[in-house]
């Protein structure tokens, strides 16, 4: 056995492909190996990962909330667990039945995974050539020449845009697919594969895993009698630890992670393949009607033929002659898409009072539970695939420390807020990734409404929409909002959403007047507070005499 791979193995991390030796499949832990587990410990009455290199997605504050009642989508299924390898490297040095290669539509060498055509060979080029290509979402074989694996998979990984998302990840699981149906059809049982993405590609890495691990697990529901083992390999350190939080999701090893699995796995996991469920494109039959007591036949009644054409157009006379269970087919998207507008424009022609009072539209039923779930999903999904710098940059929002009680901070700067000079969308989607860390546990914001009543600010049916985005764990985890400096305008706005909105969540506001209040509840070294809040705090004090109060030092100095 390789020394550094049996190094790694007994330390419980994952082994490399470090120097030329050959690593054979029982050199590999796996997945659901005991020692995958060392880090596990138990706090609060459930486990979670106390190992600060293995962040984990479920925690002990999920798993509280887990079941609901709601059903697991992808059970404990220890035949299948133990199918699943996790390798830190490249395949190339794996002694399997097969390795996956990621390339182009014409199966160039420059374009294919790292290392490859330099580990099997030039032989493998002059295969690929006479192949004729491969089409995207597709795989073909080779012989694998000079690797320790039999085969070689060769698939074409999707262009991603997020424009086209649901394309791409339909054409990221047909490869994967494609790859496995391949290893059957060939009578192989085991199967290295890397990421079937490049970063040329721009597909995000975090979905790409979610795609990758969810269509393996549909196919082996399915095939796992005829494969023996599928050993995601990563390159990089990053993909690693992508891995290692999501494989508990699609694979869990217990019933501990399985019920926390429900609340953190997407709102949408696809199909039975793992594709993505596309509503437009699904047949929708309602349930046959039931029996009834056949009438009596009646003798046929003959029509002239100038009225044929009138009974033809009688929908009750060819009522008698369709199936009722294809009569009973729901109407196309188009046509119920159409309806909804109808709605939605006779509710906007009708009296909207809190919107012609200006606070917005307030109108609508609230969303149930499940409803703000989706939401919620869909937004974070969407957020984790964007770069937001820009909205980073105008540090409206921002992480702080923690407050007297230990717990973290979320800081929101009313003044920094230009809805004129920002896409409110982007934003939404911002505060939703920037929340979603905080919201899994009690927190507290801290809201600089500083010099923030020269800004236009958003209206109360805005709030709305993003309290319920921000969905339940928001609502419950929300410990407090510390408004500092309020005027009479936001004390109005902020009663306006306890009575319009929320009662619970907007009678958490604690009114803060003065800094040095503020620093009873979160400490001073806690914060990043903005200049413009120490010069209010100074005309507070000081009258704006020239002399200016650091409140954490107390050392007095002359303004400049």
């Amino acid at each position: 056995m390789n020394r550094s791979v049996a190094t790694a193995t007994a330390r419980g991390g994952l082994a490399t492909d470090r120097g030329d030796s050959v690593v054979k499949l029982d050199q590999v832990p796996r997945w659901s190996d005991a020692e995958h587990r060392s880090s596990l410990e138990f706090e609060n009455g459930g486990p979670s990962f106390s190992n600060p290199l293995i962040p984990h997605t479920l925690t002990a504050s999920g798993a509280e909330s887990g079941s609901n009642g709601i059903m697991s989508r992808f059970l404990v299924d220890h035949e299948i667990n133990s199918k699943i390898y996790l390798w830190r490297g490249n395949p190339w040095n794996l002694e399997v039945d097969a390795v996956v290669n990621s390339t182009n539509e014409n199966l160039d060498e420059a374009h294919s995974s790292p290392g490859l055509h330099a580990a099997a060979g030039p032989s493998l080029a002059e295969e690929c050539a006479t192949l004729g290509g491969c089409r995207t979402g597709m795989a073909k074989v080779t012989n694998a020449y000079d690797l320790p694996a039999r085969r070689i998979v060769h698939t074409v990984g999707p262009k991603y845009a997020v424009k086209y998302h649901t394309a791409a990840e339909n054409a990221l699981s047909h490869c994967y697919r494609s790859c496995l149906e391949l290893l059957i059809e060939n009578g192989l049982k085991s199967v290295a594969m890397g990421c079937i993405y490049t970063e040329a590609k721009n597909y995000p890495r975090e979905p790409a895993a979610h795609v990758a691990i969810r269509t393996v697990r549909r196919f082996l529901e399915k095939q796992k009698d005829k494969i023996t083992a599928i050993l995601f390999c990563t390159i990089t350190s990053t993909d690693t630890e992508i891995y290692k939080r999501l494989l508990p999701l699609y694979f869990p090893r217990d019933k501990y992670e399985e019920e926390v699995a429900i609340l953190k796995l997407p709102a949408d996991v696809g199909d039975e393949n793992g594709e993505t469920i596309i509503d437009e494109r699904k047949i929708r039959i309602k349930p046959l009607p039931k029996k009834t007591t056949p009438k009596p036949p009646q003798a046929p009644i003959d029509l002239p033929f100038s009225d044929a054409g009138l009974v033809r157009r009688n929908s009750s006379y060819l009522d008698s002659f369709l199936d009722p269970a294809f009569m009973s087919i729901i109407k196309d998207p188009d046509q119920r898409r159409k309806e909804e507008w109808a709605k939605k424009g006779q509710t906007q022609m009708g009296w909207n009072c809190p919107k012609m009072l200006g606070f917005g539209d307030l109108g609508g039923p609230p969303l149930s539970a499940t409803e703000e779930y989706l939401l919620h999903s869909r937004y974070l999904a969407k957020a984790n695939s964007l770069s937001l710098s820009e909205i980073a940059e105008m540090k409206i929002v921002y992480r702080g420390g923690v407050d007297r009680e230990g717990h973290p901070v979320m800081v929101v700067v009313g003044a920094h807020f230009l809805p004129r000079c920002l896409d409110l969308e982007r934003f939404v989607l911002y505060v939703v990734k920037e929340f979603e860390p905080l919201i899994q546990k009690p927190y507290t914001v801290v809201y600089f409404h500083s010099a923030a009543s020269l800004q236009l600010q958003p209206d109360l049916g805005w709030m709305r929409r993003l309290q319920q985005i921000l969905g339940q764990k928001h609502q419950q985890n929300l410990q407090a909002i510390y408004v500092l400096h309020p005027t009479f305008g936001l004390k109005a706005s902020i009663f306006a959403l306890q009575l319009l909105v929320d009662s619970v969540v907007w009678k958490k506001v604690v009114y803060v007047d003065r800094l040095l209040q503020l620093f009873r509840y979160v400490p001073r070294e806690q914060l990043t507070i903005p200049d413009f809040v120490f010069h209010r705090h100074d005309l507070e004090v000081n009258g704006g005499k020239g002399l200016t109060v650091d409140p954490r030092t107390k050392y007095v100095y002359q303004r400049p």
